[in-house]
């Protein structure tokens, strides 16, 4: 398939171009154009405007991949208004090129913080009422209701089930492995300096999505004959922040350091915390503590799989040793 990929320079599209470069014809699209082993060219967003660049000059797409996108800010120091320039203005631009373009499918990277901030019940399905918090989830929502609604429109010959266009909004949760500089890695640079870990006593259940495992769905997607819509995605088990600090651990051959603070006494100081404006506060516990499980039944269903290829605690460990590194 010739298949165009937009944020192909970007932690998950080079993990594409790597699964995806020998069975796959792969054209980029970017704020930047390095040569890219695998890649035959990678076009500036300009270049999808027929009026700058006209279509009959650009390669006959397959498929389209969008990733690109600004990423969830954790210290919130990003303006909001750059989230929906961003991901909601540059889904809008791509979609309505996908709309004219010879292009047969269209898989949407949204987010599951579009579904929901927290988890209410035993895990986030797709059947959830969208109820995002901050600019970035209400970002990623306002860019998959402009596809369905276009896809929706009366005034379009298209629609969400036609055979001939197939649109798949992917709603991922947090994404790992080699190369990867998000949190993962921030709670990694605590445990290899020995800080011991206060919060044992508490024992969440956190989904994470290896990137392994969502290659083989993107290729599943493209190659495959499954139903458009929205599917979330991650990895089969969750993980624990106490079993993911033994992950680590073992990873680099260390010892746990993992303190069983008394919960009541923790979230006293947490309360106190907030009152005095200090680092541990009781939203910032909430955080570090909540449960946050993802359901992938309904993808791996699509699929026809029992079993995601990586469980989660080898995906983490490559992640790991991969910082080592």
């Amino acid at each position: 398939m010739n298949i165009l990929i937009t944020g192909i320079h970007g932690f998950v599209g080079s993990n594409l171009v790597i699964a995806l470069k020998k069975r796959h014809v792969l054209y980029g699209l970017d704020i930047v154009a390095p040569e890219k082993e695998g890649v035959v060219k990678t076009f500036a967003w300009e270049d999808i405007e027929s009026t700058s660049f006209p279509m009959q000059r650009l390669p006959q797409f397959d498929a389209i991949i969008h990733l690109a996108g600004k990423a969830h800010d954790t210290k919130n120091q990003s303006v909001a208004q750059a989230y929906f320039d961003i991901n909601t203005g540059l889904t809008q631009k791509i979609f309505d090129f996908f709309l004219e373009s010879t292009a047969k499918k269209f898989i949407f990277f949204s987010s599951v913080k579009a579904a929901a901030d927290s988890v209410v019940g035993d895990a986030l399905r797709e059947d959830v009422i969208p109820t995002p918090i901050g600019p970035y989830g209400e970002s990623k929502i306002a860019a998959e209701n402009y596809i369905l609604d276009k896809l929706k429109n009366k005034n379009e010959k298209l629609k969400l089930h036609d055979d001939r266009k197939q649109v798949y909004i992917l709603r991922p949760c947090m994404i790992h492995g080699p190369g990867n500089k998000g949190n993962l890695n921030l709670l990694y640079n605590v445990v290899k300096k020995g800080i011991p870990w206060p919060l044992g006593d508490f024992e969440n259940k956190r989904s994470f999505t290896s990137i392994d495992n969502l290659c083989y769905v993107v290729e599943g997607l493209l190659t495959k004959n499954v139903a458009s819509g929205i599917y979330h995605m991650g990895d089969d088990e969750a993980l624990s922040t106490n079993e993911l600090i033994a992950l680590m651990c073992e990873a680099m051959g260390k010892t746990p350091h993992i303190w069983k603070m008394n919960r009541k006494m923790m979230e006293g100081c947490a309360g106190l915390g907030t009152l005095l404006h200090l680092p541990l506060n009781t939203e910032r516990l909430r955080k570090l503590t909540e449960n946050y499980v993802v359901s992938n039944e309904k993808i791996k269903a699509a699929l026809g799989i029992e079993r995601m290829p990586v469980r989660a605690a080898d995906g983490i460990l490559k992640t790991i040793r991969s910082f080592s590194n």
